[in-house]
């Protein structure tokens, strides 16, 4: 029996659990989870990476309390990174994509390199929340930071720095920065050099499945992994979904619904073209050689925001009770662009959509459930015209839809997606992200030798619900009218 802890860092919450292997099916036992909020530290918006890694290794610690474990790997959300100093130390805390500094400098990345060309060396969408934007806001300002850093680590890889002293950064997470070359595998040192970044801060590429070493001595005192390698598995944890995702027709469409839903296919090199330039399709980089051609757009988090607002009024709902008021208000009443810049920050998310509605000449939702149903139905049709962006750009013809992460438990939602898109969703494994976590793990301790083993594990351990579509009128003419909303803010160079 191999046994591996997974830490898997949400940009709402954290986690921490181990697998039990046997061979041919995983179990999963959760040790530990935390939440995440953001900090305000000189006016700027960042991540509490104290917190993290100490919740992180009090939940390795539970999860070797009762356990030998042989590995041990982290994954987390892309495009976020911490400088730490010739000795090893974090700099400072790392700057949150939601940080208003990081789309004011998109403008001028663009002017040291137009986006289409941008785009031909990278493969990444244009957004204002890009690694390379953050990069350039630095620079522009003069951040002392970056003279005083040795390496640029992504957030799993401060904290496998912390776990064993590796100073790599794995290719998965590597591929979203937006200064990586998805063709030759390593950093684009043109796209460095004009867009003015210090190329000397950029760390080894190490693909998925990479041993980095032991658990080192005092990381082994703090949590008991006295006997465990320390694993980049697929550090993104997108591309550990993904992984985890049982496709059962080729060519079929994956969803990883969370703070974003990540809409795309799976392809086995990057699709770089003047269509998906102009749908705005990404290419990041996945496990064995593949790649996920997509499309990032803002999922649950509109959720998660107005439930930090209505706490804030004094209605307290759990998630669960969110969705169930939803179930119960009026369909396709109110619809909203989630990706609107309006949406992007941290705030008073309802009256956010109060307003665009009111702007758009559509009824404002008042009420609780009246504003979930309005997100949720407003979420499914941004799938269903993701998955119309991938036909039309890319030539996919994915015969179903599978949906993994927390929106995989959310009925409401699955049932709104089959219908607008048009296409069975098949809805699991909800932890899907951990799993894939976990089982590449298992590829590098030689347990599994290939992806499609990997995902007959996924097959043979956990099981799915199927939504079948209803053809309906009513979304048919809801699609009409969510075509007239769209911001074309969010698409292309402006994103």
């Amino acid at each position: 029996m191999t046994v591996m802890a997974a830490v898997d860092l949400g940009a709402q919450s954290g986690r921490v659990a181990a697998g039990r292997f046997d061979g041919s099916r995983l179990e999963l036992t959760e040790a530990h989870r935390f939440p995440n909020e953001p900090i305000k530290e000189g006016g700027r918006l960042r991540w509490d990476f104290d917190r993290l890694t100490g919740e992180s290794l009090d939940g390795l610690r539970a999860a070797a309390r009762d356990r030998e474990i042989d590995s041990v790997g982290v994954d987390s959300w892309a495009i976020d990174f911490g400088l730490v100093d010739g000795n090893g130390r974090l700099i400072a805390n790392p700057v949150h994509y939601r940080d208003h500094r990081r789309a004011e400098a998109a403008p001028e990345l663009y002017r040291r390199i137009p986006p289409r060309e941008l785009y031909g060396r990278t493969g990444i969408q244009m957004l204002s929340i890009n690694t390379a934007c953050e990069l350039v806001a630095m620079t522009g300002d003069g951040d002392p930071a970056l003279e005083d850093a040795e390496r640029l680590l992504m957030i799993p890889d401060l904290l496998h720095h912390r776990l064993c002293g590796s100073v790599t950064t794995e290719l998965t997470n590597a591929t979203t920065t937006q200064c990586f070359d998805p063709f030759t595998g390593d950093w684009a040192e043109d796209v460095l050099e004009r867009a003015e970044l210090p190329a000397r801060l950029f760390p080894e590429v190490v693909p998925p499945a990479s041993v980095l070493g032991p658990v080192g001595p005092d990381a082994a005192n703090e949590t008991g992994l006295t006997a465990a390698r320390v694993i980049a598995s697929a550090t993104h944890d997108t591309a550990s979904a993904v992984a985890a995702v049982p496709f059962r027709r080729p060519g079929s469409a994956f969803l990883s619904v969370g703070t974003w839903s990540l809409v795309g296919v799976e392809v086995t090199a990057p699709v770089v073209t003047d269509e998906t330039f102009a749908a705005n399709l990404t290419n990041e980089g996945g496990v064995a050689g593949t790649f996920r051609l997509l499309r990032n757009v803002t999922g649950l988090w509109l959720l998660h925001e107005c439930r930090r607002r209505f706490a804030v009024l004094g209605r307290e709902y759990t998630f669960e009770q969110l969705v169930a008021l939803a179930e119960q208000a009026a369909p396709l009443r109110s619809l909203v662009d989630p990706d609107d810049p309006s949406f992007a920050e941290p705030g008073d998310m309802p009256g956010r959509i109060a307003e665009f509605c009111r702007a758009t000449g559509q009824p404002v939702p008042t009420e609780p459930g009246d504003v979930a149903r309005c997100i949720v139905e407003s979420l499914a049709l941004k799938h269903a015209e993701t998955i119309d962006l991938l036909r039309d750009a890319a030539g996919a013809e994915p015969a179903e839809l599978h949906v993994v992460g927390g929106g995989a438990r959310n009925a409401l939602l699955c049932t709104a997606t089959a219908d607008a898109v048009g296409l069975p969703v098949l809805a699991g494994p909800e932890e899907a992200t951990l799993i894939g976590n976990l089982l590449v793990q298992a590829m590098a301790l030689g347990e599994l030798s290939s992806l499609e083993e990997l995902r007959e594990v996924v097959r043979a351990s956990f099981d799915q619900t199927v939504y079948e579509p209803t053809p309906s009128t009513g979304w048919q003419e809801a699609r009409a009218r969510f075509a007239g909303l769209r911001s074309d803010a969010n698409v292309g160079v402006s994103a």
